[in-house]
């Protein structure tokens, strides 16, 4: 099969992932192999390839926002059925043992393995995945516009759940790439009014006013109203100090990367007010099957760049520098 192997983590301008052919995976006991159709790329792929996370298999297959299907099943796997459409996350498997799985807190997992990461990912023709770890797609989505849901979704997801807005208030996002571009139809069918600061005029901030954004403005501007809570997609810590300072008493600041830069000092006044930041980490499965069942019932659209497998380093340039509309896909099967 052929496949995007990384050898050596360096920038994505040196053009780091080579186009292989391999053999492709079996299948081993719990597990599915899939046929790759298309699989997302995501900033945290970039953070992977680029060595902001450290590396964990060499070499490596990265990519963890995959729509495929079931062509074999492993040992002790009956479901889904061969043919199934299904989609593969970034939280591969957990031990199923430790006190956070226990718990219904599996994104917590002490002894986790992530797509794309310490497993072998869906920038290939064929890829495995344990069966209880991947989706059933929904009808409605064709494989392009699903791909992004996998992970912008389902984090994007997560991120709004643990602002603790539910129905209405007044909503930032900071930074509108592919999970921006996602929450915010999320949050706009749940009654919130949403502000974005981001970047780039031309595709970022056009694409959150036609998406029906209250306001649009840059990276670091002051929205014009206090925001009851707040995400932070880029992942750029001196975000951090303007959005706290653009929350009302009692808002919470939620940080929905896996890697952000340094944050810088500020005054302990911007948390005072009993404002609120944390982290999200990765997701549950839990998590995955209730944003595919809203994202189906409100119609969620995604905005989509194609590329082939054999530019997967020119999309990751593109996502470095800004220069993708909504979510790159890249296109396989």
């Amino acid at each position: 099969m052929k496949a995007a192997l990384l050898h050596n983590q360096a920038p994505v301008e040196s053009h780091p992932l080579s186009i292989e052919e391999i053999d492709h995976p079996l299948p081993g006991e719990g597990e599915v192999l899939i046929r790759v159709r298309v699989c997302g790329v995501c900033r945290t792929d970039l953070h992977v390839v680029e060595g902001d996370l450290d590396s964990r298999r060499s070499p490596l297959i990265p990519g963890h926002q995959v729509v495929g299907e079931i062509v074999e099943h492993g040992a002790g796997v009956t479901a889904p059925a061969i043919g199934a459409r299904v989609g593969v996350a970034w939280l591969n498997r957990t031990c199923g043992c430790c006190s956070y799985c226990a718990s219904g807190r599996e994104n917590l997992c002490d002894a986790p393995a992530f797509t794309g990461w310490t497993a072998d990912g869906g920038f290939a023709e064929h890829m495995v995945a344990p069966a209880e770890f991947v989706y059933e797609m929904p009808p409605g989505f064709e494989d392009l516009q699903a791909a992004p849901l996998l992970c912008a979704g389902i984090i994007g997801y997560r991120s709004l759940k643990l602002t603790g807005l539910t129905d209405g208030g007044k909503l930032g996002i900071y930074g509108f790439g592919a999970a921006g571009h996602v929450v915010i139809q999320l949050a706009r069918a749940r009654g919130m009014e949403v502000y974005v600061c981001t970047r780039d005029r031309e595709r970022h901030q056009a694409l959150a006013t036609e998406l029906g954004a209250a306001w649009v403005g840059d990276t670091v501007e002051s929205p014009p109203v206090k925001l009851d809570a707040s995400i932070v997609f880029a992942p750029a810590g001196e975000i951090v100090p303007p959005a706290l300072a653009a929350l009302t008493k009692g808002g919470s600041l939620v940080l929905g990367g896996i890697h952000m830069s340094p944050i810088p000092e500020f005054e302990y006044s911007l948390l005072y007010g009993e404002r609120l930041v944390r982290s999200v980490a990765n997701n549950t499965r839990e998590d995955g099957r209730a944003f595919l069942e809203e994202a189906a019932r409100i119609g969620i659209q995604t905005s989509v760049q194609r590329f082939g497998l054999d530019d997967v380093n020119e999309a990751l340039c593109a996502l470095k520098n800004d220069a993708i509309r909504g979510a790159a896909v890249i296109e396989i099967g």
